[in-house]
């Protein structure tokens, strides 16, 4: 709650819970009960305050907070609420290494086939089959093979430098969407700013900061 109490109806009667409450104890609802809650909707979470926390204003006080005041917005007391119930941030993933992005392009079921077709290619190009009883053939036609052999292998190569320029090509196409993601992200992060009620004063913050 805390920063998203401020949205609630402004209750004249209440005293500044952040006067009532002892900052130095512990506080009186667990991230557990905070979880299992918001995961209430309607009469349910309804139900679910009343009987546990009387109403709006009593999980306020558990968490030494006001729907009028905010929070107190001190540091220290900042640092300990995202101690207790984190901080509003996921961590982004690990960035996917280039070579990680090449493996993964590699697994693409035609460049799969190419490959092994470039291999049997290359295999059959340096195979070199026994002579038997028609070894003895014409000079031009002995001459013709030898030429083919020598020369067989360029079919399966240039397949095999083919599938190495697509895989080079998607990985890096791949890596740079990644990174201009990753920037477009962090400038929504930095640039995102909410309203909230902190020590009686409205001030905005990034959504980062916003803490229970």
């Amino acid at each position: 709650m805390g920063d998203m109490a401020n949205n609630s109806v402004a209750y004249s009667g209440v005293k500044n819970s952040l006067k009532e409450a002892n900052h130095d104890g512990d506080f009186g609802i667990t991230l557990t009960e905070l979880r299992a809650l918001m995961e209430l909707r309607s009469t349910d979470a309804l139900r679910k305050i009343q009987e546990s926390y009387g109403d709006v204003y009593g999980i306020c006080t558990k968490l030494k907070t006001s729907p009028n005041e905010g929070l107190s917005g001190n540091p220290a007391d900042l640092e300990r609420r995202e101690a207790v119930f984190g901080k509003n941030f996921i961590p982004p993933k690990k960035p996917k290494t280039f070579l990680q992005l090449v493996w993964e392009a590699l697994q693409d079921v035609t460049l799969i086939i190419l490959e092994i077709a470039a291999i049997v290619s290359l295999g059959l190009s340096f195979y070199q089959p026994p002579e038997g009883d028609n070894a003895l053939c014409g000079e031009v036609s002995v001459g013709e093979e030898e030429g083919e052999g020598e020369t067989g292998w360029i079919e399966g190569a240039a397949i095999l430098l083919s599938v190495v320029c697509v895989v080079l090509v998607t990985a890096f196409n791949d890596w740079s969407k990644e990174k201009q993601f990753r920037g477009l992200q962090s400038r929504i992060e930095q640039e995102q700013k909410f309203t909230v009620i902190r020590g009686g004063q409205v001030i905005q913050i990034p959504v980062a900061d916003i803490t229970v």
